[in-house]
């Protein structure tokens, strides 16, 4: 019986002991293990921009109430500011601020009632100027507009009511009193169909205004006497 030959480099037997059988579907990683390996990667960022917001936010308030508390200040102050001295002390204080607008328009109402027009016109134009817009900055501009007919500047005075009359953006009851103003003021001058003109004017713009039956008062009676110099309401709205 012949033995059968040996192979000269004879190949191990493979041990299978100590081999990971890999997964061929690997799990992906749940939430929980991906935010904790987020977390752990940045928590230095992320609490750096935690501090900021906070500072942030703190900031903001405490600007807030200074700002809360400066206004507080300032209505206290204005409340005291009782004469004209201590309005102007208010006024020339605080220049850009509503409330500094407001007190120009009190000294500027003083003024006229007082007939010092051209201090009147100064004030009521410091007045609309810090106010800008609204029924008050209108109120300045009226009165500035009426103090001009009353120091002599007849061409200012009176452009500065037609501006008012025709603004559509205006309040209708500045825009009646304006208009009657020029009624008047044309009455006084003796120019009978400007008279007439206005007060058709105000008949389309509010009928039922105190403003226009003055206005028909005046065309009523023009041609045979003089009617009053124009006049301006002190306060906002009344008649």
């Amino acid at each position: 019986m012949t033995t059968p030959a040996t192979p000269s480099d004879p190949q191990p037997a493979p041990d299978d002991r100590n081999l990971v059988k890999v997964d061929e579907n690997p799990v992906a990683p749940s939430f929980e293990d991906s935010l904790h390996r987020f977390w752990n990667n940045n928590r230095t960022g992320i609490a750096v921009g935690c501090v900021f917001i906070l500072l942030v936010l703190v900031g903001k308030g405490l600007w807030e109430l200074y700002e809360a508390r400066q206004e507080s200040d300032l209505e206290r102050d204005y409340a005291a500011a009782s004469t004209p001295e201590k309005l102007k002390v208010f006024a020339g204080a605080h220049p850009k601020h509503g409330l500094g607008g407001v007190a120009e328009l009190r000294l500027a109402d003083e003024a006229y009632v007082a007939g010092k027009f051209p201090d009147a016109i100064t004030a009521y134009d410091k007045a609309a100027s810090t106010l800008k817009a609204g029924p008050l900055a209108a109120r300045a501009q009226l009165g500035s507009a009426i103090s001009k007919l009353q120091a002599g500047k007849t061409a200012e005075g009176e452009s500065a009511l037609k501006l008012l009359s025709r603004d559509g953006n205006q309040l209708k009851g500045i825009r009646a009193e304006a208009t009657y103003n020029l009624a008047s003021f044309a009455a006084n001058a003796g120019k009978t169909d400007d008279v007439v003109k206005y007060s058709e004017q105000l008949m389309q713009l509010d009928p039922s205004s105190a403003w226009t039956q003055r206005a028909l008062a005046l065309r009523a009676s023009a041609p045979a006497s003089s009617p009053a110099a124009p006049g301006i309401s002190l306060t906002p709205g009344k008649k």
